[in-house]
């Protein structure tokens, strides 16, 4: 498997506890949490979407205490 180039956003500043994304050559993105770098999440980038604008609509606001 080909290196991946990990970003992480820039909203996240030097702490702990970011979520870095990637674009695997297989057309794939994938998630990771820095807590747990060894946990690599594989989605793709339609889903993904559908996932970022799925909370920017609220619709996982229930999950929130």
């Amino acid at each position: 498997m080909a290196a991946l180039h990990w970003q992480k956003s820039s909203y996240s500043g030097d702490g702990n506890g970011c979520v870095h994304i990637a674009a695997a050559p297989d057309g794939t993105v994938k998630l990771v949490e820095s807590d747990d770098p060894g946990l690599i999440l594989t989605t793709t980038p339609d889903k993904l979407h559908a996932f970022i604008l799925g909370v920017k609509a609220g619709e996982f606001d229930h999950f929130v205490t």
